[in-house]
């Protein structure tokens, strides 16, 4: 490093949505009055990963143990940093992280368990390099992978590379990467075409985005290897509008690679010619489904449809096409300049390599995360997510998304792992991971799923348009109050129904949240269903409250509070709630000064 000081701002959305631009031009401003910006270098880079501590700052000097890392950073701290740190050599504790179990400050990244346990392949780049500048991607040995497929390799040879990686597709479902290569590659048909899949829509899951936003020429190099290997000249990114900044960097990581020749024709001197066009998605989840985001990039209604053919037979206008998401994509480059072998000594032997993961939920530490393939959710929780907040218990895990599962204590030693999380009635989805404390209620949980993918269906089948709204109609009714013990079975048979004869995967995985709640957590779905009781108290429509008659002063402030009118009696003597009229709101416990009013 020849500055005499490197300091690296998260430049994600996530921190730029909490100030980061102004402390960015602060920064600017502070090192310009102390005479310090000739000799610092400041880099807006992509998103660090600890998305709960942003904004974040990181602030290195030529000697690489002096990295600090301060999070948390407001627009008014910019003067601290710069005085107390850069010209006097003083750490500020305040803004240091502090571990959730120790409470113990930590100045740098390596020593926190939160990206200890990691092993950043991937994600590698972001927090490190600046987006924009194609040139700190090619100084991390970026489009070294390019060249050397394009000059030195065959495509079959760079398939096989790949193939012997063992990648598989990190979209979900898992389908090993090399072969669905191959058999694009073997289709004899003209032109083909090539798509990323950047339509990353499950609730909590934001990897892809920040791929885009911190690491956009590794997506783009990951598609021309993409492309070279099955003959394909075009290809197309399918991002959706919600990413303004992740479509803004790749359109301008589009531009420099380009004006560099890494695309365009003739790349690196051979008969290799490649392009790449980013296409806008409206937000439609169901476009994540291959089918139905190939009729949308051909300017149509996102529609899934019926498989076979498949893509790689009868892709985008009817041309064989290869569809990758963004994850897979950005693996591809390091998996060529590695080495296929090199990459499989990594995760597991029938799931290799490593994985990003979005953590949310009731967890200390919230972000994104690259770990191997077969860690335990127990490690992902207990030691990179430092735990569950406020001293409550751990109570679930829910594993990919809305088409996955939940999944107790029991099964904290299960692998994050494809076939493994199969087995238990989950899945890997895209890499989403909600943890719920004690708190939560599980059949609540199911229904929330369930609302959102029975909104988000198409309504092209039957058994999406009509199936997943009779399976929301029993869950509402449940949760309201209004359910009975003979729903879990119709709940179950029409699930299995639905995943049966549905038309595309989005529908067909649509009860997965409702079956694994009622394996796993069928005392709570028989707690609403049959004693009207919801044993979280998060269902307000079973939430009823009650006056400990014992303890009333009778002061009648409940009575004049209830905006239901559901509390009677006389100032003096005694109150009761009507549990038929009352609506749960919760004032009447608000008002009571002597608190003898709870949730029965």
């Amino acid at each position: 490093m020849q500055n005499k000081y490197e300091i690296l701002l998260c430049a994600g959305t996530s921190c730029n949505s909490s100030g980061g631009p102004t402390i960015y031009q602060n920064l600017i401003a502070e090192l310009k009055e102390h005479d310090l910006f000739a000799e610092t270098k400041v880099t807006q880079t992509g998103c660090f990963g600890f998305c709960e501590l942003g904004p974040i700052i990181t602030i290195h000097t030529q000697n690489e143990a002096d990295e600090v890392f301060y999070c948390q950073v407001e627009a008014d701290d910019v003067r601290q940093i710069v005085q107390q740190h850069l010209l006097n050599g003083e750490i500020i504790d305040d803004l240091l992280y502090i571990d959730p179990e120790t409470e113990e400050k930590i100045a740098k990244k390596e020593d926190m368990d939160f990206y200890k346990y990691q092993k950043r392949i991937v994600l590698d780049n972001c927090g490190k390099i600046d987006p924009l500048e194609i040139e700190e991607y090619m100084e991390q040995g970026g489009y070294q992978a390019l060249k050397k497929a394009v000059t030195e390799l065959e495509p079959e040879e760079v398939i096989a590379e790949v193939k012997e990686s063992g990648l598989r597709g990190r979209g979900g479902g898992g389908f090993p990467t090399g072969i669905k290569w191959e058999i694009t590659h073997d289709n004899q048909e003209t032109p083909k075409y090539i798509i990323c899949n950047a339509d990353e829509g499950d609730p909590g899951a934001f990897m892809d985005r920040s791929i885009l936003e911190g690491d956009p020429h590794s997506v783009l190099e990951g598609l021309a290897l993409g492309a070279y290997a099955i003959g394909a000249e075009q290809g197309f990114v399918y991002v959706r509008a919600e990413y303004p900044l992740a479509v803004e960097r790749l359109e301008r990581a589009i531009k420099s690679a380009r004006e560099e020749g890494l695309l365009g024709d003739n790349i690196h001197g051979s008969q290799f010619s490649f392009d790449v066009e980013v296409r806008i998605g409206a937000g439609a989840f169901v476009c994540g489904e291959e089918t139905a985001l190939i009729t949308s990039v051909e300017g149509y209604r996102g529609d899934p449809q019926s498989k076979p053919p498949y893509p790689a037979q009868d892709g985008l206008w009817g041309q064989p096409t290869l569809i990758n998401n963004v994850e897979t994509l950005a693996n591809v480059p390091i998996v060529i300049r590695e080495g296929g072998a090199w990459y499989k000594k990594l995760g597991t032997e029938d799931s290799t390599g490593t994985k990003v993961f979005a953590l949310a939920g009731d967890i200390n530490n919230t972000g994104l995360i690259e770990v191997p393939i077969g860690i335990s959710i127990g490690d992902v929780i207990f030691k990179l997510g430092g735990g569950i907040p406020d001293q409550k218990e751990f109570k679930a895990v829910q594993t990919g998304g809305p088409s996955g599962g939940c999944l107790p204590a029991d099964y904290l030693d299960t692998p994050l792992e494809y076939d493994a999380l199969l087995e238990v009635g989950s899945m890997m989805g895209s890499g989403g991971l909600i943890i719920l404390d004690e708190t939560s209620c599980m059949v609540d949980v199911a229904r929330f799923y369930l609302d959102f993918t029975q909104d988000e269906a198409c309504g092209k089948c039957a058994p999406g348009r009509i199936g997943t709204k009779r399976l929301l109609e029993i869950m509402d009714q449940i949760v309201e109050g209004e359910g009975r013990r003979e729903d879990l079975e119709r709940l179950k048979h029409l699930s299995h129904t639905i995943k049966r004869t549905a038309l595309c995967g989005l529908c067909k995985s649509a009860p997965n949240p409702v079956l694994s709640a009622i394996e796993h957590f069928e005392g709570e779905y028989l707690a609403h269903a049959e004693d009207k009781y919801c044993p979280t108290g998060v269902c307000k429509g079973l939430q009823k409250y009650k006056i400990d008659s014992e303890l009333c002063k009778a002061c009648g402030k409940c009575e004049t509070a209830c905006p239901a009118q559901a509390i009677k009696g006389e100032v003096g003597e005694t109150y009761e709630i009507d549990p038929e009229a009352c609506t749960a709101c919760g004032v009447c416990e608000e008002e009571c000064p002597f608190e003898v009013i709870s949730k029965g």
